[in-house]
């Protein structure tokens, strides 16, 4: 994760020099603390809360019998581990759901912060649990604001409910509800105006929605690229409005990764999701111990995991598991995984979740979105009796296939050479459990 990409780097440096050490004298653990601390204040992370964090970690480990025992380092890590996991909320936040249908969630923060995207976001993780969403319009002021979520409604075949001609927004949230309540809607979730600074104006309107529509919850979209800036933003905004939780987007951006990690101490409200890029997929529940993890360099394979069980069908997955074993796994099925990897998000990020991988690491790594794409244009110009026999591929059928998936014929060679190295892999695999297969970094896959 980009946001964290710095901090990870430092603190992966200290956790790998800790790993095995025999012995730590309390010296060594004041050169380790104030390395963290530097990383930490490095990271844009609020100065007040940093020493509160390098405070706690000294005291669990000096005020104990770890720096005598047989693996202080390994203690020490979990001293770390265990702050920042505290530093991030401690845990997961649920969405509040009300007990009388329709839940309602409001949405604010400054313009520019991703409010209207992230609306659309929500509706989606929301719907997964089979809930009737409803997005409503209520940002009057901003030029397209209203066509934006109206857009993005269609594109994810979710209702919107808006009056383009009517500029009085307490009016148009009571109609909203009042068209929920007749439609059996599960779920409401208010698109406000934002600001380029917090006004009175803005705040009034706030307080006057927030008493009409009793929101189960006030979500304050911060974008974590503003750094301690977007940390008082979010003070501001509590100090004023109640907010019960808080949205972090472009976590993917530039950023040093300090507000994620001092808003939750400065306002006392749980960060509940987080954006990680621009398509709908891209938005997740915050965990704060699987945060930790992947800051320290420990991967976050519980997220990885989930991604996998969300696209990938477990009857396909064992079919494909099947085909490789009997030899039977043909371009359809490689379409198929094609498919299925990327709805998953970006390649990158996904490497990014493994333990021992850091965003640093990964900037060597050439992932190419777009070859996917290119890939799935040749196999899909193929006839299917083609896909399922690629033998059948002579050179004018190459050469028709690149034509007609705009490419060329070396980009048609190379699928079906890349296919070939994929179905010898992994029959190695699926054949000889514990001997050595053939390295992935020897095989050019598809993106």
């Amino acid at each position: 994760m980009a946001a964290f990409e710095g901090l990870s780097e430092k603190l992966g440096s200290i956790i790998k020099n800790l790993r095995g050490k025999g012995r730590v004298t309390e010296s060594d653990l004041t050169e380790i603390t104030r390395e963290i601390k530097l990383a930490l204040l490095e990271a844009d992370v609020n100065y007040k809360v940093v020493k509160t964090f390098i405070s706690a970690v000294n005291e669990k480990a000096i005020g104990s019998e770890i720096l005598k025992s047989l693996t202080p380092g390994q203690q020490i890590i979990k001293i770390v581990n265990d702050q920042l996991v505290e530093l991030l909320g401690g845990q997961n936040e649920k969405l509040k759901i009300s007990s009388k249908l329709p839940s309602k969630y409001l949405l604010c923060g400054l313009q520019g912060a991703g409010k209207t995207s992230t609306c659309a976001k929500l509706s989606v993780l929301i719907r997964k649990s089979s809930k009737k969403v409803l997005l409503c319009a209520l940002d009057v002021y901003r030029p397209a604001a209203i066509d934006q979520l109206i857009s993005l409604g269609k594109q994810l075949s979710v209702e919107v409910y808006s009056e383009p001609d009517n500029k009085n927004v307490i009016q148009i949230a009571r109609n909203a509800m009042k068209h929920a309540e007749k439609n059996m809607i599960d779920t409401i979730i208010f698109d406000t105006a934002g600001r380029l600074h917090i006004d009175d104006l803005l705040m009034d309107e706030l307080k006057q929605l927030e008493q009409l529509i009793k929101p189960d919850e006030v979500l304050l979209v911060v974008d974590s690229m503003t750094g301690q800036d977007a940390v008082n933003v979010a003070k501001s905004f509590n100090d004023l409005l109640e907010i019960t939780g808080i949205i972090l987007t472009k976590l993917d951006g530039d950023t040093r990764g300090g507000a994620a990690l001092s808003v939750k101490s400065i306002t006392g409200k749980p960060i509940k999701f987080i954006t990680t890029g621009e398509k709908v997929n891209d938005f997740e529940s915050f965990y704060p111990e699987r945060m930790a993890s992947r800051i320290l360099g420990m991967g976050d394979v519980l997220s990885l995991i989930e991604k996998a069980q969300e696209n990938f069908d477990v009857e396909k997955a064992q079919e494909m598991e099947r085909k490789l074993r009997t030899s039977s796994f043909t371009l359809e099925d490689f379409l198929d995984q094609l498919e299925q990897m990327k709805n998953m998000g970006p390649i990158e990020n996904l490497l990014g979740m493994l333990p021992g991988v850091n965003q640093k690491a990964l900037n060597g790594v050439n992932v190419d979105e777009k070859q996917i794409s290119r890939s799935k244009a040749i196999i899909q110009s193929m006839t299917k009796k083609e896909r399922n026999n690629p033998k059948l591929l002579d050179a004018s059928r190459r050469k028709r296939i690149a034509a007609g998936s705009g490419t060329t014929v070396q980009a048609v060679n190379k699928i079906l050479k890349d296919f070939e190295n994929m179905k010898l892999m992994m029959k190695q695999f699926s054949g000889n459990k514990g001997k050595k297969g053939k390295s992935f970094n020897k095989m050019k896959l598809p993106f």
